[in-house]
Parts: structure tokens; sequence; C-alpha cells
């Protein structure tokens, strides 16, 4: 199968790539490498440029006949940026997704796989969720998600598009190989962050200690970036599986592990696996913050056949082993670090 990636140089578009090759599949990437890596997209098929340009579009779609599904990944996600300067976040999310959309119909481009976000939610009170939890987003970035959702569920009922929304938890880790990984030297998740302050010898600083969980801290699903990849996989395989006749042309799935873990846990987790224990320092919340959530669902593995198997520990294992072979991967770009997103 031939799959247009969107995005395919960033931290999970590039990695779903990795997993599409192992299985005997060709990715076909675009990006604009405002966050990507060129470095990703070394012996694949890859087109440099922005989603929203029609014409490069068209000439991606012209010169690969036989692309049979569009996986978007393109997208600025860093929620405290999204606070600060929404009008880009809605351009970078919104708008170039109908523009590229707009081109995807025009193509006869049937199965679409969108990149969407676990943060759209309203937990429970347990904070646990599933696809059919009242939906909230709590910052720009979430709303630009929960946006694009409903404009591609709009369009998906009056086309012959179908469009899955994966909704992603708290991606950690990086593909097992090393060949990719988070590409940001300074990222703004909590795991990137910990990472730092351990490389530095700085405290970490737990952004807000009076959230309403067991010890204070924010409650995340942290779920394996390569698990991730698999379901893209398992997706893309049993796609057409997900819509028989009569059905609605939009479905959403969650994926995380299932477990939720607080920031205090992952730090108490990776202290346990590096040689120096990281200290803790409160913070201020953040612009945007929100208390966080865990998957309850299981529709995953019952209309995937897809569960994580990568528990917490292995995510914290690869996101070290990647950030030690990033440094050199991938010299650091001189790009303000306002323009970065992961």
């Amino acid at each position: 199968m031939k799959v247009l990636i969107a995005g395919g140089a960033g931290f999970i578009g590039s990695t779903v790539a990795s997993r599409l090759l192992d299985a005997g599949h060709t990715p076909v990437v675009i990006d604009n490498l405002i966050t990507g890596r060129r470095e990703f997209c070394y012996g694949r098929i890859f087109h440099e440029g922005d989603v929203a340009d029609a014409a490069l579009v068209d000439d991606v779609l012209d010169r690969h006949p036989d692309i049979e599904a569009v996986v978007h990944c393109a997208a600025l996600t860093v929620v405290p940026d999204s606070v600060a300067r929404p009008v880009d976040y809605y351009r970078a999310n919104v708008a170039v997704t109908l523009e590229f959309v707009d081109r995807l119909l025009t193509h006869g481009v049937r199965r679409l796989i969108f990149s969407s976000s676990a943060s759209i939610y309203e937990p429970d009170p347990d904070l646990a969720v599933d696809e059919t939890s009242p939906l909230r987003a709590g910052n720009p970035y979430a709303h630009t998600k929960l946006v694009v959702e409903r404009m591609l569920a709009d369009i998906a009922a009056s086309s012959p598009l179908r469009v899955l929304s994966l909704r992603y938890f708290n991606p950690i880790g990086a593909d097992p190989a090393l060949r990719t990984g988070l590409q940001l030297a300074a990222p703004s998740h909590a795991l990137g962050r910990l990472i730092h302050a351990y490389r530095t010898g700085e405290p970490f600083p737990v952004a807000g200690l009076d959230w309403p969980t067991h010890d204070g801290s924010g409650l995340r699903d942290y779920v394996h970036v390569w698990d991730l990849a698999t379901a893209h996989l398992r997706a893309l395989e049993r796609f057409d599986d997900l819509f028989p006749a009569g059905a609605p042309g939009h479905a959403a799935i969650n994926l995380g592990t299932g477990t939720g873990s607080t920031v205090l846990e992952l730090v108490a987790a990776f202290n346990t696996l590096v040689d120096r224990p990281v200290a803790v320092t409160e913070a201020p919340r953040r612009p945007g913050d929100t208390v966080g959530a865990y998957t309850r669902s299981r529709l995953a593995r019952d209309l995937l056949g897809w569960r994580a198997e990568r528990d917490l520990t292995v995510g914290i294992t690869d996101s070290l082993a990647w950030s030690r072979r990033r440094e050199r991967l991938l010299p650091d770009l001189a790009v303000p670090l306002h323009r970065l997103a992961g």
C-alpha cells in the first residue's frame, strides 16, 4: 500500500512512516520542515512544502496515482504556544487542513486518518474518558483539533471521503531502531523537560501541585510512539471494515494505554532508570494546562486489534536512548523557540 503522510518529517509522522516501511508499505511524505526534520526523510519519498499549497498537493497526487490512503499529522502542537498565538494555530491546524482536504476530494482520495488529540475531552471525575465522553477543549490547540474533527465529519457526511480520527493521549519514546524520535532540542512536554533537567543538573519544575489527583500533579496516559505507529498500521489495514455501507463517514478511536500516571509518578519512574535522581520543584501552571485524562476505552482493541504493548519504563528508556542519539543525528536548528512545535 502507498500512503501519503502529511507532516511525515515530524515526531509521530516519521515514526508512522518507519512502521509502514517495516511492514512492506510505501510512505510518501509531504512536510514543510518548519518543525519536521529533513534527516527523517532520507531514503524515503519526500516532497518539501506545505499541504495548503494546492499546486504541490496536486503534483504529488498526480505523481503517485496509486496512493490508497492519507495520514494527516501536520500540525502545531505546543499548548502554551497556542494560548499565546491562537491565530497561528487556527491557520496551521484548521485552515491548512481545509485546503488540503479540498485537494484530496478533487483527486478522489477516499481514506483519511486524522491525528487528533485526547485533549478535546472533558474527563469524568476519575479522569477517565472514552469515545462517548463529553467534548470540551481546554486550550486553543485542543480547540483546533475539535474544530477539524467536526469539519471533517461534515465533509465526510456529504462526500465519499471516509475519515478516522485517532485521538492520541501523551506520546513518549522513539522508534526502537532509533531512526527517528522527538526532533526538538528543548521539548515542552513533561518527559522532554525531565530529560533536559537530568542532563543539565537542574531541578524539574512540576507545573502545579494543586490538581485534583492523589499527589496534586497532573495526570497523563503515556503511550509509546511505536505503539501509536502500529495503531496507524492496523487502521490502514482495516480501514474499509470500519466503514461498512450505511455507516457514518467519520469515526474516532482513542489511542492510550488505559493507565493514568501522574507527573510525579513519571519522575519517580524516571529516577529509577538514571544514575542521578532529578530533584523536583513546584512551578506555576502554564497557560492552557489541564489536569489530563486517561482512556478507559477498548474500542481500539475491538476494531483495530490493537493495544499498547510498551509500558512507561520502556517509553522512558527509549526516550533517553533517543536523546543521546539525537545529538549525533540532528544539528540544532537556528529557529526561534516561539516557532517550534512538537
